[in-house]
């Protein structure tokens, strides 16, 4: 099946049109059927559902009417697929941007549901990257005279150039005196294969959410040993079951994207927000004490950075473990009235990285099986192949022992490896598994809570706020019956969704004159 993009192309689009007109000609009610895919269109493979739709009466309970999936058109029932990834999905990856907008944006300036008040709150903007595992094509620009860095025409230094030609210890360069445009597919690229540490990175992917756990732990101890230096004294809490707690005057929320650069290492995208306790309502948002300020926030993720270190557990190749740290380069900016990086730019850049994942590496492929590990790991290849076979490699499984005198060693080289399993089921990803988007609980409105609301939206405009529609479906299938189906489905989609940008930018077009 196409995608929405090839459905487009000449050769593809000329195939198409006799199935277009098919569906446009023999179905009764053509506009009829447009209405019913419209809540799949523009999905590259909707899902398709059958069983029976139950309208019942809330007050009552009592059951208004029924209906089968099969009186309506295509005896099924389509359902968005709600991938995020733009590259699989660009119609869901967009809807899903959308809230992952408004996730981030609602921590920070308020909004459904969490009070205005915490614009007025200190939140810096940080970058965790990772460390280096073996020297890497690169674009660096020492200092920009452009005016606008998303139309960066400056011109880059050499990637890594040396006053002598120096090999490495396998005979290859260890100089490249290229500029690489953004574009260069050596970016990214080790200088060696040989040199590079790619068994180090997928561990490093696979442990960076452990090692991000520890430097949130270490920026709130931080933050409350300072407050113990001031004199802002502790917060006695009663919970719900009438325990009374002492905890530190302040907590930090945050929300956090990852992103994965094109050497295959994830690095994090965090905002974090500093928040004061309320004795009276722990779940109240309240600005923290003014004895804090953002500069401490700051200080104290700079210290984190530095400080905190993890050790992988024991494998059998490594016996003394993979060091897990973070790069050196920390960055970390202030979101207030003296920078210029605003929420809702900030809100837009996460929103937009929360829906990519592997394609900028080059590698983009469903979870990897022993029959199609094959295909893409190879010890012996390129960059992303060897990162896909040491995360293959590293996960192996233990076999069981034949008898009773080497069982115990087996148990015991089962306890050494342990925690290192994810990677094979993490392989597609180079290791990492968590996910892409990820927000402290206090921090802002969740995903679900938008569904809920864009759902009880829909249902206030179709008339039917009154009843409840209970469906008893199972999977019928995936992706559209005909590729003109497609065709014809997500053109109305995409036409809908381009209206819906125009006027979001021609509103925001009228919100920066009004501020002007």
């Amino acid at each position: 099946m196409p995608t929405t993009l090839d459905l487009y192309r000449p050769g593809v689009a000329a195939g198409l049109d006799a199935q277009a007109m098919h569906r446009a000609a023999t179905t009764p009610d053509y506009f009829g059927w447009l209405a019913h895919t419209s809540a799949a269109g523009g999905c590259t493979r909707p899902i398709r559902l059958t069983g029976t739709l139950t309208t019942v009466d809330p007050t009552t309970g009592r059951v208004l009417h029924d209906r089968h999936t099969d009186d309506l058109p295509d005896r099924t029932l389509y359902k968005a697929c709600g991938n995020r990834r733009a590259a699989q999905c660009p119609d869901c990856a967009w809807v899903y941007a959308g809230d992952a907008f408004q996730v981030v944006r609602c921590g920070l300036s308020g909004g459904k549901g969490v009070p205005a008040s915490v614009a007025r709150h200190p939140i810096v903007f940080a970058t965790f990257t990772a460390p280096s595992f073996g020297t890497v094509h690169h674009r660096h620009i020492p200092s920009h005279t452009c005016r606008d860095r998303r139309r960066c025409d400056c011109r880059p230094a050499p990637c890594h150039a040396r006053r002598t030609a120096a090999t490495c210890r396998h005979g290859r360069p260890a100089a490249c005196f290229a500029r690489h445009d953004t574009d260069d597919q050596q970016l990214g690229q080790p200088l060696c294969l040989d040199c590079y540490d790619h068994d180090h990175q997928v561990v490093w992917n696979h442990f960076s959410g452990e090692l991000w756990r520890r430097t949130k732990q270490a920026i709130e101890r931080h933050l409350a040993a300072l407050c113990r230096r001031r004199g802002i004294r502790p917060v006695r809490t009663v919970g719900s079951t009438g325990r009374v707690r002492t905890v530190p005057p302040v907590r930090v929320a945050h929300g956090k994207v990852a992103e994965m650069q094109r050497r295959g290492a994830v690095h994090f995208h965090v905002l974090l927000r500093l928040d004061g306790v309320d004795p009276d309502d722990r779940a109240a948002l309240v600005p923290p004490p003014a004895g804090i300020t953002v500069d401490d926030l700051a200080a104290a993720v700079h210290t984190a950075a530095r400080q905190i270190t993890a050790t992988a557990p024991p494998h059998r190749d490594r016996p003394e473990g993979w060091l897990v740290a973070w790069g050196t380069q920390t960055d970390v900016r202030r979101l207030d009235s003296t920078t210029e990086i605003t929420g809702r730019s900030v809100a837009g850049y996460l929103a937009k990285y929360a829906t990519k994942s592997t394609e900028i590496t080059g590698h983009c492929s469903t979870r990897l099986t022993p029959d199609t590990v094959g295909d893409y790991a190879d010890p012996d290849g390129n960059h992303l192949a060897r990162l896909i076979d040491a995360c293959w490699r590293l996960g192996r499984p233990i076999h069981n022992a034949t008898n009773t005198d080497t069982a115990s060693s087996e148990h015991r080289q089962d306890a050494v490896d342990s925690g290192y399993a994810g990677l094979r089921q993490w392989a597609h990803m180079l290791g990492f598994g968590g996910h892409f988007l990820t927000k402290a609980r206090r921090y802002s409105v969740t995903f679900g809570q938008l569904r809920d609301t864009r759902a009880a939206y829909r249902r206030t405009e179709e008339d039917s706020a009154d009843t409840v529609t209970v469906g008893t479906l199972s999977f019928a299938g995936s992706g559209w019956l005909t590729e003109g189906d497609a065709l014809l489905a997500n053109t109305a989609a995409i036409r809908r969704r381009e209206c819906r940008r125009a006027g979001r930018q021609e509103l925001d077009a009228q919100l920066a004159g009004a501020a002007a």
